[in-house]
């Protein structure tokens, strides 16, 4: 494999990410708006207890938990699906397909420059300003490799999961809704919206196998434990990498079935 073919599309996509400032100045407005809402949404939830400790988390454990979470967010979020569904809309998916590049591996690398730009100004802030404001809360040792290899193995499983639902676009040529309902699915089960602990046993259990917990929930448990024994890390990261290798190879196949149902609307 070329990569310096590949590392030129993830050049072409810091490039084109650090040109809409305004939009990723209104992305961290967002986060944090929706941040200070949390914030007093689980304020609130503690209150109400007689406990300082809810399901084996603290009010500060649960807003760590939260606050990286919706950081991790902004960094894995890619918009694969409002791009496959316009490039089909448009017609654009032709001359996408002419390209002598594999179209899923394209899309990936393309937006390869998204997740450098924003691991750098979304998610290292964030992490710093909470391990600081925090007094050094999350822990900084070998978890922060477990945590890395784990977020790789998440970007890999979040993009074949947007790539299955931008295929679907292909039959219905229209993917708002069906975006919308993934997103809802995805950010409730991931953990990414309530930790996973707050869950009902059975509930979790189930949702521990479910791929969209590797996406969110598997990360940051690595991250936030400061020596997690083998066992632990081992299952963590095999339950992604299983995801991981059988959500490429599904969605891989499905976009090659669903090739066939293309009909270009646009030039």
């Amino acid at each position: 494999m070329n990569l310096k073919k590949y590392l030129t599309l993830t050049r072409a996509g810091i490039i084109e990410a650090l040109q809409f400032r305004l939009s990723f100045l209104i992305l961290v407005a967002g986060n944090l708006l929706y941040l200070i809402v949390t914030y007093f949404l689980w304020k609130a939830i503690y209150a109400s207890v007689e406990t300082d400790t809810v399901n084996g988390m603290t009010f500060t454990d649960t807003l760590i938990y939260l606050v990286l979470a919706t950081a991790l967010y902004g960094f894995l979020e890619m918009y694969l699906v409002w791009e496959i569904g316009r490039n089909i809309q448009s017609g654009k998916i032709v001359l996408d397909l002419l390209k002598p590049m594999p179209y899923r591996r394209y899309l990936f690398w393309s937006y390869s420059g998204s997740f450098v730009t924003q691991f750098f100004f979304t998610f290292l802030p964030t992490f710093i300003v909470v391990s600081v404001v925090t007094h050094g809360a999350i822990p900084l040792g070998i978890n922060l490799i477990w945590f890395a290899v784990s977020v790789v193995l998440a970007v890999v499983i979040n993009f074949s999961i947007d790539y299955i639902i931008g295929t679907v676009c292909l039959y219905t040529e229209s993917i708002w809704g069906i975006n919308i309902i993934k997103q809802v699915v995805v950010l409730l089960l991931s953990g990414a919206t309530i930790p996973l602990a707050f869950f009902p046993d059975n509930l979790r259990t189930v949702v521990h196998f479910l791929p969209f917990q590797s996406i969110y929930n598997a990360p940051l448990s690595l991250l936030l434990h400061a020596n997690p024994d083998w066992q632990t890390v081992c299952s963590t990261l095999g339950l992604q990498l299983f995801w991981a290798a059988a959500l490429t190879l599904i969605s891989a196949a499905f976009w090659n079935r669903s090739l066939r149902q293309i009909t270009v609307n646009g030039g």
